[in-house]
């Protein structure tokens, strides 16, 4: 039998740096979940205002326009996220 030699074993995880710089960047929101979580808010809030006897509100409307908003939103917040990413520099592969 042979001996234990430490510098043969094969470790899959990467070897901390001393500097500390290896630590993977933080992923940006995402533009869908912030829309989406503005929506539920929104409605949340109208809902509240409704129910509070403030406003008399028409639902279809009200769907009517958040959808308009959202979308807006969506294809506003995914072309600034496609304009932000083509600046990058490219490896010659499409």
């Amino acid at each position: 039998m042979g001996s234990f030699d430490p510098s043969q074993e094969t470790n899959p995880l990467p070897k901390p740096s001393a500097t500390g710089t290896d630590e993977p960047a933080e992923a940006p929101a995402r533009v869908g979940t912030i829309v989406w979580g503005l929506v539920v808010l929104a409605l949340a809030v109208l809902i509240v205002i409704s129910q509070l006897g403030i406003v008399v509100l028409n639902g279809t409307y009200v769907l009517i326009g958040l959808m308009i908003g959202a979308g807006a939103a969506l294809v506003i917040g995914g072309l600034l996220s496609a304009r932000k990413r083509d600046n990058r520099t490219t490896n010659g592969k499409s």
